[in-house]
């Protein structure tokens, strides 16, 4: 528990930090008026949280929580495989399910020999993790095709029970609306939880929980944080992650919609009761007229008093993020060295390749969280907020802002081509979105993803992979009426001759702006002749006929139908897709590297080194130096120095030196690794186990296969 003492001081942070980024005048002007940057300062020594020795060293060796433990810092201390011998790592079982093809993006749990996951088929099963026979497998009631219906989305936990409560171990999980125990010897739901073994919740599921005591923390795939009864299911408290009237936070909303979920996932100090919350942004995304404000809880670390449901301190990213740059990962839960003592803290990595670091018990930064003023924005009835984050130390892993010397020189083909496509573009640190102009900025996927990092909690390494692909956002106003039934000549015209670039919904097409909302910022003249002669990457269309050309005008500009009066308040907006930046043969299209294992050394802030994650084969072979690929598969680190890594778009699984980043192995899969692996003992000997079932986020076939990989047996 929590001295009481500490309490009442923990719950001043939020409030004064809060007064720091005071709101202030949302013009250009306003905003330029102001100092370049504030500073959160870090907490001076004395203030930060002595360690107190937990988890102890031997609370590695078991993997009975998906991410490794409570800590959610995927570490093990099995070193039978290690740097001398891991290149002769060779595949030990393949489990295929046979109920079907999916992304699996669950890390696999083994206790006492049993390995426990989801399916393809959505279904949760038992194998003999020495072998990878099933033992048995269990169907929750069949749901639909969200994302949090997928029965154990991100996780599962073990817990071995507790005679004080008269509980024996349970298989706990998501499902839909519900969280589900099960006996983890038989696969039967247990039937004093809830209803015949599930219990409601509310906003449903997705990322692996934590037990305190007895009590079940379980964060909401749609919102808040829900405390239960592991024993009974009884619901004992809610925290709301989009405060409700009268609760701390609800005056830093003007209107609420959505948001503030908790894909992210959670981490649990089980010596002093408190959980550890990652919450994403509001929403929608990139229109935030409708949430105006800092919208707390979104894009926070939250610590919650697991035995009341209270607040104990948050600290927030992104103020007012209209970007989709949620905070995507569980936080870590870290001991770091300074001055030659050790301290509690949480790290946090994030989409923008930032690490949040963080005292334990006050939510502090552990180095001075540097603020640069933002940009205003354009959009009639958007404010953003004044301040983002610009940090220094601890340093950067993701690009945080493209710059055209970024551009692509793969090939002058390809260089030309996304030339080209950014002749008519918004760029820029924090730039806010302007009508139907596309913004690119990196971040959509990371820096770091929903895999977050792993971390040595020997030496407070910190081992995290991220993407560097930038993104072409654009936001368009989106008032117009539907199209006339049956389609007017001018509707007709637009299809033939203009559908292909700006797309049959008028949404747009790649780099091409979307003509929704264009009779906002355009003429029936300056539109004429932009359609005769053409602009930038868009070609002339002359030659159509003049009564053609008019009538794509009138349709375009919503000429040809009535149009209804316009209603009060901001204009309403819409975005028009998420469109990476790629070159014309579909290779992202600036400088490599593009996916990269990143090595943090969280007692002095500083990246002590970072390599290519991932390649192209025909690049390579080409002569080009190995680029990294998009990834999402996320690392393991273990206590005989090697880091594990997969998820990238060639297929393979690698293993790298820790200390280094020398890749030292590397195997071959079905299909691209799709969660961060697991390693285990099981009968002498120690094995890596992961998904490879491919789809997902990097696309392609996906499939149904776990693949374990051990050295090999001994006679």
């Amino acid at each position: 528990m929590i001295p009481s003492r500490l309490i009442a001081r923990l719950f001043l942070v939020a409030p004064s930090r809060a007064a720091l980024l005071t709101a202030l005048a949302a013009t250009p002007a306003g905003r330029a008026a102001e100092s370049e940057y504030r500073t959160i300062p870090a907490a001076r020594t004395a203030e930060l949280t002595p360690a107190n020795g937990w988890p102890a060293p031997d609370a590695y060796r078991d993997w009975s929580r998906s991410l490794g433990g409570p800590t959610s810092n995927r570490f093990s201390s099995l070193d039978q495989i290690n740097t001398a011998n891991v290149a002769q790592l060779k595949v030990a079982w393949t489990y295929r399910s046979k109920d079907g093809a999916a992304n699996l993006q669950a890390n696999p749990i083994v206790v006492d020999g049993t390995m426990y996951a989801p399916t393809a088929g959505h279904a949760i099963v038992a194998l003999d993790a020495a072998t990878g026979v099933e033992r048995w497998r269990f169907k929750p009631e069949k749901l639909g095709n969200k994302l949090e219906d997928l029965p154990a989305r991100r996780g599962l936990i073990h817990w071995p029970g507790d005679a004080r409560v008269g509980s024996g171990p349970r298989l706990i999980f998501t499902a839909g609306n519900w969280v589900y125990e099960l006996d983890p010897r038989s696969g039967k739901p247990v039937a004093g939880f809830g209803q015949n073994g599930r219990a409601v919740l509310p906003t449903g599921g997705g990322v692996t929980g934590a037990v305190w005591r007895d009590t079940l923390v379980i964060p909401g795939f749609g919102r808040d944080v829900f405390g239960y009864d592991v024993v009974t299911g009884t619901l004992r408290w809610r925290f709301h992650t989009m405060p409700q009237p009268g609760e701390f936070g609800a005056d830093t909303w003007r209107g609420q919609e959505t948001g503030a979920n908790c894909w992210g996932g959670m981490a649990l100090d089980e010596s002093r009761g408190i959980a550890f919350v990652a919450t994403g942004s509001p929403k929608p995304n990139f229109v935030g007229t409708g949430h105006l404000g800092d919208n707390l809880f979104s894009n926070c670390v939250i610590a919650i008093d697991v035995a009341t449901g209270r607040r104990l301190w948050h600290f927030q990213e992104i103020r007012h993020d209209i970007w989709d740059l949620d905070l995507p990962a569980p936080p870590n839960l870290v001991t770091i060295t300074r001055d030659g003592k050790k301290y509690d803290a949480v790290a946090q990595v994030t989409k923008i390749g930032n690490t949040l670091l963080l005292d334990r018990l006050t939510g502090q930064p552990l180095f001075p969280f540097r603020l640069r003023r933002a940009p205003a924005s354009p959009l009639a009835g958007e404010e953003t907020s004044p301040y983002q984050p610009d940090l220094e130390l601890p340093q950067p892993f993701g690009k945080q802002e493209f710059r055209r010397d970024e551009i692509t020189e793969r090939t002058p083909e390809a260089r030309a081509f996304v030339e080209a496509s950014l002749t008519r573009i918004n760029l820029g640190w924090f730039t806010a979105f302007e009508a139907a102009k596309p913004t690119v900025f990196y971040g959509l996927h990371g820096g770091a993803e929903w895999t977050g990092a792993a971390v040595d909690p020997r030496n407070a390494r910190l081992y995290v992979s991220a993407n560097h692909l930038p993104w072409a956002i654009t936001v368009f106003r989106d008032d117009d009426p539907p199209p006339l039934v049956p389609a007017t000549e001018g509707e007709k015209a637009y299809q033939q001759f203009c559908a292909g670039c700006h797309g049959p919904d008028r949404k747009g097409v790649g780099m091409a702006p979307p003509l929704r909302g264009a009779r906002h910022r355009i003429d029936t003249a300056a539109l004429l002749e932009l359609i005769q002669k053409g602009r930038n990457a868009m070609v002339p269309l002359g030659a159509i006929p003049l009564d053609q050309q008019r009538a794509i005008a009138d349709f375009v500009l919503v000429k040809d139908r009535p149009v209804p009066p316009a209603p009060t308040g901001a204009p309403k907006y819409a975005f028009g897709g998420y469109r990476k930046l790629l070159d014309h043969e579909e290779y992202p299209g600036i400088k490599p590297p593009w996916g990269t294992l990143n090595c943090l050394d969280l007692n002095t802030g500083k990246i002590l080194w970072r390599v290519p994650l991932g390649e192209y084969a025909a690049l390579t072979q080409a002569g080009l130096p190995r680029t990294g690929t998009e990834n999402f598969g996320g690392a393991i680190v273990t206590a005989s120095g090697l880091v594990f890594c997969s998820g990238t778009r060639d297929r393979k699984i690698r293993a790298f030196s820790a200390a280094t980043g020398d890749e030292l192995w590397s195997a071959e899969l079905p299909l691209h690794g799709t969660a961060p692996p697991t390693t285990y003992e099981a009968g002498g000997r120690q094995f890596v186990v992961i998904a490879a079932t491919g789809g997902g986020k990097l696309g392609g076939p996906a499939g149904d296969a776990w693949v374990a990989f051990a050295l090999p047996a001994t006679k």
